[in-house]
């Protein structure tokens, strides 16, 4: 039985203590790649950054832990109309808050 709702670990680790950010490419049945977009953009801590004339999608997973990334990583490849999901990377920063900043204050 396929899952109708992805896991929702959100809200449960209130102080964040780590980030994992993944990259996903979604490959849909071309029969089911309006359905699979549409799907994707409801789904937590997911964000769908481009699709491909043939409809690969790139997408990203922005979880608390492991176990969310994992769940959300499986629920996505569980999808009706999903032929491949494969997670191209994975970070953890164990300290989101202290993270590397690139950006200069211009003000």
């Amino acid at each position: 039985m396929l899952p109708v709702e992805p896991p929702n670990f959100w809200g449960r680790f209130p102080d964040r203590r780590s980030m994992n950010i993944s990259s996903v490419i979604v490959i849909p049945h071309p029969d089911h790649i309006d359905a699979v977009r549409l799907r994707l953009q409801d789904v937590d801590g997911v964000e769908l950054h481009a699709v491909s004339p043939e409809g690969k999608m790139i997408v990203t997973i922005e979880a608390d832990d492991d176990r969310t990334t994992t769940g959300t990583y499986e629920f996505i490849s569980q999808l009706d109309g999903v032929l491949s999901a494969s997670m191209v990377y994975h970070q953890n920063e164990s300290d989101p808050d202290k993270e590397f900043c690139n950006e200069t204050d211009t003000a």
